[in-house]
This record gives structure tokens, sequence and C-alpha cells, in this order.
């Protein structure tokens, strides 16, 4: 039987304002930098402190009061109204307003040529490539990526030439391009379809004798066994002795598993990063610093808050109310960034101060035995500020330490008991378990059960599966992947 009833429930939803806010919280210092420079460029009502207008106030103030003189004429009237030719504020390079960036004023162009180009200068040498063979085969270097292979199926790519170049081309002559053409451009090994075949194709141009006769061989009937480490089945498959094994093993290894890797990376900039903070020690004590890229000082500029006046009072009642509503939303979004700003400063300093002295007995010292274990929720319940904000900041920002620069995130920890049943951080027994693994003998290394009993004799009460959840943590491959012949 159906029944009508009235309900009453609470709901909580971030506004679109609190969804930008948690955002810039999470951005990088760079990421942050270019964040403010886009909203300068869009908004002419946002301006930094350190700009000096002194100069052009003074002309739009004179203007402004003699606007209704008759003297001036009506398409100099119109150049204050069309926002596009306010140049005193709108961001170009006449102005006086700063660029966010103080190592340099203008930047470089620089033109490099990318990978695909770098591809196709060298298949565009080829005498004997007709005008479709050439679009073709340009088409396939398009389905190359970064690190040199042609993952998309060769019938998919036969589709999409027919559609695009209107050209009809067989999944047999296709492979026969690639096997022809592409295979022999550098880096060698480009235009692979998998690690095998890249394989197979350096090792085909490497000069012959027994050590690469027998690699091929591993590779192209053994390739399982190979990757798995499996030796001694490859001994006994291959009936021959270690000695000859390991040196047809060492040629592979000679061999590059990704060809386009190296090439494409030096068209990307390295990775950079600015520290978020920096902690210094004076006199025995703790400072913390934020880098001034993450506390600009922005204000909204004077010029719109005077235009904003005069079109008020303005009598002409066409061009009012859509000048007016045009100046209030840049002059409300100027307002908005600029408290939003102050905000993410007060959040990152209030989360960093926290965590620092958290783990200030660490930071004096530098000893990593003194990393307390500390999860999120702890620093959380300390500043009163939500979980989630201090994810946003501990995963994205970095530290300038006396020991180096870290990623807040790696100062969160698990809470581990030893024998004595004192509290002790994960980081502690990842330290030992690095230092277990790095000194062990790599023809017959630890399984995750010895490295257990291991950390057992040390006092740390770790379980396997714990070892093995720490092993996958810090990108360590298991005891069979580690051994060396």
């Amino acid at each position: 039987m159906f029944k009508q009833q009235l309900l009453q429930k609470g709901k909580q939803k971030l506004s679109p304002k609190q969804i930008k806010l948690m955002k810039l919280v999470q951005l990088s210092t760079l990421d942050f930098e270019k964040t403010i420079q886009q909203e300068l460029e869009e908004n002419p009502a946002l301006d930094l402190e350190e700009s000096s207008y002194e100069e052009c106030t003074d002309i739009l103030e004179n203007d402004i009061l003699n606007i209704d003189n008759p003297s001036i004429n009506s398409t100099r009237k119109n150049e204050y109204i069309n926002n596009n030719q306010i140049e005193n504020f709108t961001g170009n390079k006449n102005n006086n307003k700063k660029n966010l960036s103080t190592d340099y004023v203008y930047n470089a162009i620089t033109y490099k040529t990318s990978f695909q180009d770098y591809l196709k200068n060298q298949l565009h040498t080829f005498r004997f490539l007709n005008q479709d063979d050439l679009l073709i085969a340009d088409f396939i270097l398009g389905n190359i990526d970064g690190n040199g292979y042609i993952r998309r199926k060769i019938k998919s790519i036969a589709d999409d030439i027919f559609l695009i170049l209107g050209i009809s081309v067989t999944k047999e002559k296709l492979e026969q391009l690639i096997e022809k053409y592409i295979h022999k451009l550098e880096p060698i090994g480009v235009g692979s379809r998998d690690l095998k075949e890249c394989l197979l194709i350096q090792l085909s141009k490497k000069k012959i004798n027994q050590e690469i006769c027998l690699a091929k061989k591993i590779i192209q009937n053994y390739f399982e066994l190979f990757i798995r480490k499996h030796y001694r089945k490859l001994i006994q498959k291959l009936k021959i002795k270690k000695n000859k094994l390991r040196k047809a093993i060492f040629q592979i290894k000679k061999l590059n598993p990704k060809p386009g890797k190296i090439f494409s990376d030096g068209f990307k900039n390295s990775d950079q990063f600015i520290p978020d903070f920096t902690i210094h020690i004076v006199d025995e004590k703790l400072e913390l610093s934020l880098h001034y890229k993450n506390n600009p000082e922005l204000k909204i500029s004077p010029i719109y808050f005077n235009m904003l006046k005069y079109y008020k009072s303005s009598k002409k009642i066409q061009e009012k109310q859509n000048t007016i509503s045009f100046i209030k939303k840049k002059i409300d979004s100027a307002r908005w960034i600029v408290d939003a700003i102050k905000q993410r400063t007060n959040t990152l300093i209030l989360t960093m101060k926290a965590i620092m002295e958290y783990q200030k007995e660490y930071f004096l010292t530098g000893d990593l035995s003194q990393i307390k274990p500390m999860i999120l929720k702890n620093i959380s319940h300390k500043i009163g500020i939500g979980i989630s904000t201090v994810s946003r900041v501990a995963n994205s920002k970095y530290v300038s330490t006396p020991y180096g620069t870290f990623l807040i995130k790696s100062f969160f920890s698990e809470k581990m008991k030893n024998k004595e049943g004192e509290e002790i951080s994960s980081i502690e027994i990842k330290k030992i378990l690095w230092e277990s693994i790095s000194n062990e003998n790599k023809k017959t290394p630890f399984t995750d059960e010895k490295l257990s009993e291991l950390l057992k004799k040390k006092g740390y009460l770790i379980a396997r599966r714990t070892i093995a959840k720490y092993r996958d943590q810090m990108k360590i491959p298991v005891a069979r992947m580690r051994k060396i012949l």
C-alpha cells in the first residue's frame, strides 16, 4: 500500500568556490604560479601589489572626470569601454605589471623537433617509397608511442587509414611496410609491437657470434622462461653450461627495451619542482618558511573601482547596465581569488607547522629512527581541518630540510611495535628491510619469509605479508626476480 510522508534531511554540499579552493590547495608551487599568472591575464581587475599604477591611474581618473567634455571625442570614450583596448591593465607587455617569476622577463622561444618528426625525416630519405606508401608509412609513425612501440592493432590502423586518407590497405601491406622500412629507422627497435620483437630486431643488427645466436634462440623460443628468470629450466632446455647462459643473458641486458624513451625524453622538460616549504635550524630551534611564489600579494585594481563609481553615476542607461555588471563580475572574481590565496597560505602553513612539530626530533637530528608513526588523522585532529585537506597538502608538496628535500607524504607512516612493546614507524622498518635486501647474496636472494625471520631476530615482529606489502611499496621485486647467475 502506498503512503505519503514528509522527510527532512540535511545535506552538505560543496560550492563551486569551495571546490576551486581545494584545487588551489592541491597545486604544487609551479602549477600554482601558472594558475595565478592565468588569473592575472584573464582578469584585468586583479593586480600584483608590487605593480605601480600611479601614472595610468592619474591619466584614467583625469579622463573620467572630463569624459563629458565635448573636446573628447566619442572614439576616445569607447576606448575606455572596450576592455581589449585598455593596455594599461590587461596584462600585455606595455604595462608595469610584473610577471610572477622574478628570474626572467621574457620567455625564450625555442624550437625542437618532435620524436615523430625525427622518425619522418629518416623515412623520407628512402628512395623506393611511392606517394601512397609514404603517406601510409607516415600514418604508421603517428601510432608509435614515446617508448617506440606500436601498441594498436594493425587492423585498426588500416581502418583509420581508409577513413582519414581514403586509401584502402591490407593488413599484409602494413606489416610489409613496418618490417621493410619502419624497423630500419633509428633508434633500433622502434616500431616494434612488443618487447620480444623489439629485442629480436636489436639482436639482428648485432655482429653474429655464439653469444648473439644463443641470445636470439632464448628470446625466440624461451622468452617466457627468460623474463621469469627460470635459469635452471633454460639450462636444461638449451643443454648448455651456466657460464654460456650468463654470457648470452649479458648480451640481452645490453639491449634497450624502450628504444624511443631516451630520444623522446630529450624533448621533454625534465621533472622540476620547487620546495614549497623550507625548514631551518636556528639556535637549536626549527623555523618554517613558505616559498614566496606560494604567497603572491594580490589586490583589486583601484582603476576598476573608479570605473565602477563613474558608471554608477552615469546617466546613459543603455550602456550602464551591461558595463556595471561586467565590472562587478571582474571585481568579485578578483576579490575571491585574493581571499582564496590567503586561505590557501594559512592552510599550508598551519598543516606543515603541525607536521614539523609532530616530527620535531627527526627535523632536529636527521635520524630516521626518530620519525614517529603519523597518520593523516593525527594532523587533522591537531589543527582542526579535514583529513582530505591534509592529504591534499601532503601528496603534492615538498619540504626542504637540512638533510635533503622530501615529499611531505613520506613522513606519514603506520604504527608498529617491537619486542619491547615500543611504538616505531614503518619508515624505520623499511629502512632495515632495504639494507637487508641491499646486502643479500644476489645468487640466493632472501625470500619474504627469510626477511621476516631476519627482522624478528633484530627485534621487529613483522609478518611475511607485511614484508611483501612494504617491498611492493618500495618497488622491490620478489626474490626470484632479484636473482642473478
